[in-house]
């Protein structure tokens, strides 16, 4: 209506207002949809990122380097916090791979999206001839997960059975109903304990059973997330690029994912990525 207005006054002022009312209300809508995007159930951990030249020596350990710094002025960008966790030089220049933290909300949620080959084009400063030279380096991140297990039992989720024993214990044990049997509904895991003459006895041996059996559940299905998550880095293969950087003979850095092509190389490698990162991850190109 205030532009309906405007235009009808022929308000130049007006329109302006409107103008800058419209691109932040887009902002807005473009952050709550990149909002909405990350509700994985590991997107608001810190994230931890391997770098790993690809075949090539020299220049593709620069290349590990120059993404190394890339996404460490990302970081930076962002606010998080970062740490190395292992870095091994290259041998004359670079490095061969880089292991670190990114560390701060949703780090990543954002980070994920990187996640795959990245190819560099560019005349080699290492070859005296002036040569064109495409090097490759693999970009892994996995979210930093929390190793302690916390079992956590609520009897709501419990059901107690108590019946009488049937081994051998004596004249007591077989003839009053002292053993126990306590089924734990979410999972199905059942435990039983007849041994004592006390129900309350084997009620406590039971429960400190069920813990146990709980807590290797726990680490079981925390296993198996680090198997899917390494069973990710195995499929990243050289030649499915996610991203190119092209530095000769022309500037351009394109994202293969959603064709997105930013002409300013350099920023992009002095860490204005979001562009990338947020596009691919409201075109749902993450999986």
């Amino acid at each position: 209506m205030l532009l309906e207005l405007a235009v009808e006054e022929g308000d130049g002022g007006v329109l302006q207002e409107v103008e800058s009312q419209v691109d932040a209300i887009e902002k807005r809508i473009n952050q709550f949809s990149l909002n909405l995007m990350l509700d994985g159930e590991n997107d608001a951990n810190n994230a931890i990122i391997s770098i790993n030249a690809g075949a090539g020596g020299t220049e593709a350990q620069d290349w590990a380097e120059m993404l190394f710094r890339m996404y460490a002025r990302w970081v930076e960008k962002k606010g998080y916090d970062s740490e190395i966790i292992d870095l091994q030089p290259g041998d004359e220049a670079g490095i061969k791979s880089v292991t670190f933290t990114a560390s701060g909300k949703y780090a990543y949620g954002y980070l994920k999206s990187e996640r795959g080959v990245h190819r560099l084009v560019r005349i080699s400063p290492f070859n005296a001839g002036g040569k064109r030279h495409t090097s490759f380096a693999s970009v892994f991140v996995y979210p930093e997960l929390d190793n302690e297990i916390v079992v956590d039992i609520d009897e709501k989720d419990l059901r107690i059975d108590v019946f009488r024993a049937s081994g051998a214990g004596g004249q007591h044990v077989n003839k009053t109903s002292s053993a126990v049997r306590i089924t734990h509904q979410p999972t199905g895991i059942v435990v039983q304990c007849q041994q004592e003459k006390s129900q309350h006895r084997n009620k406590d041996l039971a429960m400190k059973v069920l813990r146990s059996r709980l807590y290797e559940f726990e680490k079981r299905k925390q296993d198996e997330k680090w198997d899917e998550i390494n069973a990710a880095k195995e499929e990243i293969a050289w030649g499915s690029q996610i991203r190119s950087y092209v530095l000769h003979p022309y500037q351009m850095a394109k994202d293969h994912r959603i064709d997105l092509d930013i002409g300013n190389v350099n920023a992009v490698l002095d860490g204005d990525i979001d562009p990338f990162i947020e596009g691919v991850l409201l075109a749902g190109k993450t999986a």
